[in-house]
C-alpha cells in the first residue's frame, strides 16, 4: 500500500514549481494546450499567494527561449527565475539550495516540457528525497504522445499524478471558507 501521507497537501509543505513557461516555448503549442496550461499555472500560483506557500520559476536559456510567460510573471509575487541550461532543474547550482531553504517537501511540477525539463527534474527531485506531485492540465509539450508518455513515466518513476482542481481541493479541505470562495471559482 501506497503512504498515504505523500499523496495527502497541505500549503505547510507544498512548494509550487514552474519550469520554463516561456514565451517562445509556450508559443509553440497548440493555442488550446497553451491557453489551459497558462491558465493552469495562473490558478496554481494564486493558490500559492492566497494559501501561503512558495513559488519557483526557471526558465530555459531565456536568451532563447525568451522570458516567463507575462501574466505568469505578474502573477508570482517577488518573481525571480532561476535562469538554467541544464534540462533538469536540480543541475542549476542555485536551483536546490533555493528549494531547501523553503523547508517544504511536496513539489507541485508545472511547465513544459513535460516530457524532458519536468521530467528530468522529476526524476532528481525524486532522487533527492521530495515528493513529486505532476499536475498534468499545468504540464505540457509540443506532441500530445510525448506530454502522455512524460507523464506516464513520471508516475511510474514514483510521482503522484494529479490535477490542478485535485491539487486545489486537497489544498482547501473544506468548503465554505473563505479561501475555498475566492480558488473555487478559478476552476469553473
Amino acid at each position: 500500500m501506497a503512504d498515504i501521507e505523500s499523496f495527502r497537501l497541505s500549503p505547510e509543505d507544498c512548494l509550487l514549481l514552474i519550469v520554463d513557461a516561456q514565451e517562445r516555448l509556450m508559443s509553440a503549442m497548440s493555442e488550446d494546450v497553451r491557453a489551459q496550461v497558462v491558465e493552469r499555472i495562473l490558478t496554481l500560483a494564486e493558490a500559492a499567494s492566497r494559501l501561503d506557500f512558495p513559488v519557483l520559476v526557471t526558465e530555459q536559456y531565456p536568451k532563447g527561449l525568451g522570458p516567463t510567460v507575462g501574466e505568469v510573471a505578474e502573477k508570482v509575487p517577488g518573481f525571480s527565475p532561476i535562469e538554467k541550461i541544464a534540462f533538469s532543474c536540480c543541475a542549476e547550482e542555485t536551483f536546490l539550495p533555493r528549494l531547501h531553504e523553503t523547508g517544504r517537501t511536496k513539489i507541485l511540477l508545472t511547465g513544459a516540457e513535460t516530457h524532458v525539463c519536468c521530467y528530468q527534474t522529476a526524476l532528481d527531485l525524486l532522487e533527492n528525497g521530495f515528493i513529486v506531485h505532476a499536475v498534468a492540465d499545468a504540464t505540457c509539450s509540443r506532441s500530445k504522445l510525448n506530454w502522455r508518455t512524460g507523464l506516464s513515466a513520471l508516475e511510474r518513476a514514483g510521482a503522484i499524478p494529479a490535477t490542478t482542481e485535485q491539487v486545489l481541493f486537497d489544498l482547501l479541505r473544506v468548503a465554505g471558507t473563505e479561501d475555498f470562495k475566492i480558488l473555487s471559482k478559478l476552476i469553473r
